[in-house]
């Protein structure tokens, strides 16, 4: 048998290091264990021997030249080159076999390991080894006679568990995977067998660790290749929740291979098995879940210094993270990466991308302020861009977006020329936002004009742009131009493939501005057949209202029904806190359902079930505009001017620009006298401000007008009022927005 003290050695006789080796499955630098492992020339850049070499085996106190073994070897004859080796080193037949295959293998002769290496009997071998290494570990106050005793088995477990390895390792090159993802399991099992407990860590040397932890890590990526992914994910998890003892880059490698084929493969892991389940622990639910954790647990590891950084770990859980809407959760992993792993700017832009996809849209704001100072990144195009974008949701910073907006077109030059039409859309839409909260009628022309023709100069650059479609239709329609607003409200239809509900809920708002009701009735009975049963919401709100406008409350009570009770058992269904994964302009919740359902029954003068739809709505949102505006509908329609009065004053408070309460506080002083018609013309005129197509708001200044003695301005105010009320859909045209 061998011996641990002399071990086995294969000398070269040209400038040989025994020191070091080179692996050629790994291509690197290795350790060398002269016990163990057939040096080669560092020089060599396989590991392969060359022709001329003098090689010469020695064991167990005595050594022979290779020339005679691999002549027979080359003739074929593999009995008698293991006689030889076995009678001139004193060797038993698993070693002699092993050694042999590995000459092979290491000579670039696959087939040739491969007869030698089918010779050995892996299961005789292990019951060989098995009581002596089930052993009680020695304590480590000296070695013991029972260590030494430990030292003979192992060395042959190390010789013919890698034997079995290389014999994987040559199936997987001649291309016969299957055989080669089967051996290299038997390679693991036979490991499970000899360490019932694991592989502790003072009892196993670094070559039998290294040959499990090649073993453990091969094993998926052989039946990923060989096609079986099920195989594939049950090796994955034997290799991350059995005892390896695997080193920390060896574990790292793992679990990150695992996380990209959940992620990638199309294949449903599916939980882990009940067996290998901890009580109490976490259990991923998913491919997603899973694949996102194996991420964050490697990422931890990365913090804590025990892996080498690698930058593709933050892209896959990038990835993960936006399948699932939680930028927010990535935001708060980019914050706790040590700094200098990214350059200032990049993590900035990084994390205000993160906080604008998890709608925190003034954090994102203020990082992207930074990037973009003059003594950053000024210029940086997708810096610009994002800044836009954010500005154009929002009227109050809409003129800075202006700026950024303008800065990108000019920069978008040479290979980013493409982008040119994405800067003059953001553009489009900041000028268009800066319109809204104009002081001046001149000023809010001027911007809208402005804004219409940047879209309009976008989409002659991106004519098959579906958003700039949907976005010049809504501008159109907000401007009463409702013949081209119909033109790209079917435009957009035709080219989503009528996918999207914002599409037929600004088709229906058009057609319902052009008193076409019936048509638009058609269009949303078609799109509810069209959308599945979750998603229905805001059609069946449209809906509601073409009933109303029409004349059908009762009609229009049932939708509400139908409506509340679609919005209740997704409630039931995904839970109060659930992530939303519907389209972006699915917004109908319950609060605006009973909110609804109140403001319908007020206009019938139901005022017991108005108040108690408005208590439903006030549990669900105790401090708003709109529940302060229909309490005051109410009491004035109860007669109670006073609490009316009051009630419209508390919106006003909370909600400064609330127009409908604007209006209503004028129309309750113009019946006052004239001493409160200064107040109610002021509250009109900043009505009109905010919302200059309110026909509720010209009427109502028209009739103060009237009673002020100013016939002229009050013919102007009610003729626009009626224009308006002829083109006014049966809800804002940006609500699809």
């Amino acid at each position: 048998m061998l011996t641990w003290s002399s071990g086995v050695k294969v000398v070269m006789h040209c400038k040989l290091s025994v020191e070091w080796i080179r692996d050629r499955d790994k291509g690197e630098i290795c350790e060398q264990r002269a016990r163990e492992q057939i040096v080669v020339n560092q020089s060599m850049e396989s590991g392969e021997y060359e022709e001329g070499m003098e090689v010469e085996f020695s064991a167990n106190g005595n050594s022979m030249k290779a020339t005679e073994v691999q002549a027979k070897l080359d003739e074929g004859n593999i009995q008698e080159a293991e006689s030889s080796l076995r009678e001139g080193l004193s060797l038993n037949f698993e070693e002699a076999r092993a050694l042999l295959g590995k000459l092979e293998y290491q000579r670039g002769n696959l087939e040739g390991a491969l007869r030698v290496f089918d010779g050995i009997d892996l299961q005789a071998a292990i019951e060989r080894l098995q009581p002596n290494l089930a052993e009680k570990t020695p304590s480590k106050k000296g070695r013991s006679r029972s260590d030494s005793q430990h030292t003979v088995p192992q060395h042959a477990a190390t010789l013919v568990l890698d034997a079995i390895y290389l014999k994987a390792k040559s199936l997987q090159k001649l291309g016969r995977l299957k055989e080669a993802a089967n051996e290299c399991n038997n390679v693991l099992d036979a490991v499970e067998k000899i360490f019932h407990q694991g592989i502790p860590d003072a009892q196993v040397d670094g070559r039998l660790q290294e040959t499990v932890s090649q073993s453990v890590e091969l094993l998926p990526e052989l039946w990923k290749q060989a096609g079986y992914p099920q195989e594939a994910i049950s090796a994955y998890r034997r290799a991350l929740l059995s005892q390896w003892n695997l080193d920390n880059d060896c574990c790292a490698r793992i679990q990150k291979g695992f996380a990209v084929f959940l992620l990638y493969s199309g294949v449903e892991a599916g939980p882990p098995s009940l067996g290998a389940q901890v009580e109490g622990s976490y259990v991923p639910k998913n491919n997603l879940e899973e694949a996102i954790l194996l991420l964050m647990i490697l990422l931890r590891k990365l913090s804590l210094g025990k892996t080498k950084w690698d930058s593709s770990l933050m892209e896959h859980l990038t990835f993960a993270l936006s399948l699932c809407n939680q930028t927010f959760v990535l935001a708060k992993q980019l914050e706790e990466i040590m700094p200098g792993v990214y350059h200032r700017v990049d993590r900035w832009n990084s994390l205000a991308l993160c906080y604008c996809g998890a709608g925190q849209n003034q954090e994102a704001l203020n990082l992207l302020r930074k990037s973009l100072h003059k003594h950053e990144r000024p210029e940086e195009l997708m810096a610009l861009l994002l800044a836009a974008k954010i500005c154009s949701e929002d009227s109050y910073v809409a003129a800075e977006g202006v700026g950024y907006a303008q800065r990108a077109i000019s920069n978008a030059q040479g290979l980013d020329e493409h982008l040119k039409g994405v800067g003059l859309r953001l553009l489009g839409l900041c000028l268009g936002k800066q319109a809204k909260v104009s002081s001046s009628d001149f000023e809010r022309s001027r911007l809208q004009s402005e804004a219409l023709k940047s879209l309009n100069e976008a989409i002659n650059l991106e004519p098959n742009n579906s958003d700039l479609a949907f976005e010049l239709g809504v501008h159109y329609a907000e401007h009463r131009n409702l013949d081209t607003a119909l033109r790209y409200a079917k435009k957009f239809i035709d080219q989503t493939g009528g996918c999207l509900i914002k599409g037929w809920r600004l088709l229906a708002l058009v057609l319902s501005a052009q008193q076409r009701f019936s048509e638009a009735h058609v269009v949303t009975d078609a799109a509810l057949d069209e959308t599945a049963k979750w998603e229905q919401g805001p059609l069946l709100r449209l809906k509601a209202k073409l009933k109303i406008s029409e004349s059908l409350p009762m009609d229009a009570i049932e939708t509400y029904r139908n409506l509340l009770a679609l919005v209740q058992a997704q409630r039931k269904s995904f839970g109060p806190l659930r992530i939303s994964l519907q389209v972006e302009d699915d917004k109908v919740n319950e609060f605006e359902v009973w909110h609804g359902l109140s403001d319908l029954y007020s206009s019938l003068s139901y005022w017991k079930d108005a108040e108690i739809c408005l208590s439903k709505a006030r549990e669900l949102k105790q401090h708003s505009a709109e529940t302060l505006h229909a309490e005051g509908v109410i009491f004035e329609g109860q007669g109670q001017i006073q609490e009316a009065l009051a009630a419209y004053i508390d919106c006003l408070l909370l909600e400064p620009c609330y127009v409908p309460c604007k209006i209503l506080i004028a129309a309750l002083l113009s019946k006052m006298g004239s001493t409160a018609l200064p107040v109610a013309r002021s509250l009109l005129s900043d009505a009109l401000r905010i919302d200059p197509s309110n026909r509720k708001a010209w009427y109502y200044l028209g009739m103060i007008h009237r009673d002020d003695g100013r016939i002229g301005d009050a013919i102007d105010c009610f003729q626009a009022a009626s224009m308006l009320e002829e083109s006014d859909p049966i809800e804002s045209f940006s609500s699809v927005l």
